[in-house]
């Protein structure tokens, strides 16, 4: 029975994603305890780039491994999760946010363990699941930088990642459920 462990373990992308992990403390220190929005956006922008690398490496030089499709997607909303927890502190309307990507997190987290479960494997991340990445490491940053953000602009880029993730979580959901049925051609939604 081939399990998350078998295969690759000590590779570049695992390693960039173990990396993302590192630097969850380290943003959440210079946020919380200096107030440097700067240097935080900084190692914020240096975890989005560790996340497109890992992808871009596992795929060129075939290092795909089921131990960095699960490691990856947990680095991420980590990541999401520990910094929208920061913001909140700033802009209270980013608790909806951080409540929907849970809620949501925690769907997905169920049904792609029942997956796994069923298939022996571990399904990919989906262009959705990116593009929500892509754009919520953008609005943290934007919130970073520029600290007197109009309260407008800031519910508007928070709804965008509302709706964005909402969106995400029904097409995974399309994707595990089909999985989870065996069906043979699984949507890669």
């Amino acid at each position: 029975m081939k399990t998350i462990f078998s295969g690759k373990i000590f590779t570049i992308p695992n390693l960039l994603s173990f990396l993302r992990l590192v630097l969850i403390p380290l943003f959440l220190w210079t946020y919380l305890n200096m107030e440097n929005g700067l240097a935080t956006g900084c190692i914020l922008l240096l975890s989005g780039i560790t996340d497109t690398l890992d992808g871009m490496i596992a795929r060129r030089f075939n290092q795909i491994s089921n131990l960095g499709k699960a490691l990856d997607p947990v680095a991420d909303k980590l990541t999401q999760i520990a910094m929208i927890a920061c913001l909140v502190r700033r802009y209270p309307r980013m608790l909806y946010l951080l409540l929907v990507l849970c809620v949501k997190e925690l769907f997905v987290m169920c049904t792609s363990l029942m997956a796994i479960h069923r298939t022996n494997d571990v399904l990919s991340a989906a262009w959705h699941g990116k593009v929500v990445t892509f754009v919520l490491y953008a609005v943290m940053i934007v919130h970073l930088l520029f600290p007197s953000l109009s309260s407008g602009v800031s519910s508007g880029l928070i709804g965008l990642c509302v709706a964005l993730i909402l969106l995400s979580g029904a097409l995974y959901g399309v994707r595990n459920v089909q999985a989870i049925r065996g069906e043979k051609e699984v949507a890669h939604a």
